[in-house]
């Protein structure tokens, strides 16, 4: 017995030693690029010349590197970066008036290839089941010719196309169902259009407030989409509207109205709660609420885009759209600013890579 004991103990110890080796000898997984982590905001750029541009911005605000695909890849990507859009490792940087995609690996910002056939002033990028889709607005003035492109994501080409109502603009998914925000381009529209991802072709559309500016999707599925209203010089402004979507049966199944001369934007998620931006403030609601927040969280702000994330909140100065912008990071527990960065010219995207 005793010795059963003792073979058995040599037997337990060789293992937790043989554990603790193969630990200590472990190799450290190689970083997928220099851009691994940390933020990257896309700058429009001047409008009608020159270039849009990305910056990136380290986790822990102290790095900064400006002009990051130039810099990579000795080009530009064109006049106006719209937005950035991502499957897998892969970003889709999107320049409307130059219409072309330029895609590179999200973590090193090397190119791999370019989309310029088949776009119409392109506006923004999501992807399911390995395909993408870009909305494209086509003449701005033209209500008939607004399309979502389909992309071959394999070889970076437009497969097809799906023609919707005027001024699509944002775009999210929910398993296989693509919402469309229709803005209306130069215009107003007030429609969201539900396209079905496995044939490609409009479910129905949704009529909305005017002028939805921006969509969010809620943990349990719900889209809510914010509509900022008919703006004043149209001589028929109407209120904005926060209004919540149920993605099962495509019904709309509240709809909170602001002031009449109230237009908010910016709607955000941190999967918790809802934030915008209205009148120079930002507020911030719980998904169960029934009415809108009676005042703000804080005030002072004027935005271009904004994104909140880990207890924190992102937001853009795009200053006087001619010189370099600016990120502010703001701590949500004590609306405090914990740091401002230079960005390039008219920051107009904020995502995390």
């Amino acid at each position: 017995m005793k010795s059963t004991s003792i073979l058995a103990s040599v037997f337990i110890l060789s293992l937790l030693i043989g554990s603790c080796s193969t630990d200590d000898t472990e190799t450290p997984q190689e970083p997928l690029g220099a851009y691994e982590g940390g933020i990257l905001v896309s700058n429009e750029g001047p409008f009608g010349n020159g270039t849009g541009t990305v910056t990136f911005i380290s986790s822990d605000l102290n790095i900064t590197e400006s002009a990051i695909y130039n810099k990579v890849n000795g080009e530009d990507l064109g006049n106006i970066v719209q937005s950035i859009g991502f499957n897998g490792d892969q970003a889709y940087i999107v320049a409307n008036n130059s219409d072309k995609i330029t895609v590179v690996n999200r973590y090193s910002f090397e190119k791999l290839g370019t989309i310029t056939e088949g776009l119409d002033n392109p506006r923004y990028f999501v992807s399911v089941n390995n395909t993408g889709y870009v909305t494209n607005w086509g003449d701005p003035f033209d209500e008939t010719d607004d399309y979502v492109a389909i992309i071959n994501l394999q070889n970076f080409t437009v497969a097809g196309t799906i023609s919707v109502v005027f001024g699509p603009e944002d775009i999210v998914v929910n398993n296989n169902t693509i919402y469309v925000a229709h803005q209306g381009a130069f215009g107003q529209n007030n429609i969201i259009t539900a396209i079905d991802a496995n044939t490609n072709t409009v479910l129905e559309t949704i009529t909305v407030g005017d002028v939805p500016n921006s969509l969010v999707l809620d943990p349990q599925g719900n889209l809510w989409v914010l509509s900022e209203g008919n703006p004043s010089y149209t001589d028929n402004e109407t209120a904005g509207s926060l209004t919540k979507i149920n993605t099962s049966s495509n019904l709309v199944v509240d709809t909170l109205e602001f002031q009449s001369t109230d237009h908010p934007g910016l709607l955000c998620s941190d999967g918790i709660d809802l934030y915008y931006q209205l009148n120079g403030a930002v507020y911030k609601m719980s998904y169960s609420d029934s009415s809108l927040p009676s005042g703000p969280r804080f005030g002072g702000v004027s935005f271009y885009t904004m994104a909140v994330a880990n207890g924190k909140l992102y937001g853009t100065d795009a200053k006087d759209f001619a010189s370099q912008g600016s990120l502010t990071v703001y701590d949500l527990d004590t609306n405090s600013v914990i740091k401002t960065v230079t960005t390039g010219i008219i920051p107009g995207g904020i995502y995390f890579n």
